[in-house]
């Protein structure tokens, strides 16, 4: 009895040190998928930055590169306020705040600005247009230069949300981060630069730039 009592005692104790409970395997599991998770996306991220760097050294463009740090979290999202209350062409607020404010990749669906009263108003203009930040009332865009109100219409209308060229943006207070993300220097997510054969254009959401002017 004792000998085979030790023998049985041996074999239930004698464990090898590099087998880990069911638990922390998983969880080991786990961390390795979320670390190559990561790896794959910070990948993605390079290779959207390469082919976006590489279109735009396609175009003759005078964009003025913008930092990071423009849209680091502030007092209100990126931004250190919310949107104005009462947005022009009957924008939604809260959509707007979203997308200005709590975001940096998504938009408004296609055609929504075709939903409010832009057109109706535009039809009024004699020249141009300027359009405005939702958050700070800055002058972002001016809109047609160089081209009819029917080109601007036309380019808008076909890709689904406002389109601006190079002549047409202010500056002074709009900047386009590495990844072709367009802002505005108060931490406004505005759309995102998607170059074509005839160089930058700027696609912009109307309820980022539906401000009224301060």
């Amino acid at each position: 009895f004792n000998s085979s009592s030790t023998k049985f005692l041996s074999k239930t104790t004698n464990t090898p040190n590099n087998i880990k409970p069911k638990k922390m395997m998983v969880r080991d599991r786990e961390n390795k998928d979320k670390k190559l998770r990561r790896q794959q996306q910070q990948q993605q991220q390079l290779l959207e930055q390469q082919e976006y760097l590489q279109q735009r050294q396609r175009c003759v463009s005078p964009v003025v590169v913008g930092d990071e740090s423009i849209m680091a979290p502030k007092a209100h999202g990126s931004s250190n306020t919310p949107v104005q209350q009462i947005l022009r062409w009957g924008c939604d607020q809260i959509v707007a705040d979203r997308i200005c404010n709590f975001n940096r990749h998504y938009a408004e669906y296609s055609g929504y600005f075709l939903t409010t009263t832009f057109l109706k108003e535009l039809q009024r203009v004699q020249s141009v247009m300027k359009f405005y930040d939702s958050n700070s009332g800055r002058p972002l865009f001016v809109a047609p230069r160089n081209r009819s109100m029917d080109d601007f219409l036309i380019e808008s209308r076909n890709h689904g949300w406002l389109s601006f060229r190079n002549e047409e943006v202010v500056w002074d207070n709009v900047r386009i981060l590495a990844d072709g993300e367009a802002v505005s220097i108060d931490g406004t997510h505005l759309g995102h630069d998607i170059p074509d054969a005839d160089g930058s254009r700027y696609t912009i959401n109307i309820v980022s730039i539906a401000g009224r002017a301060i």
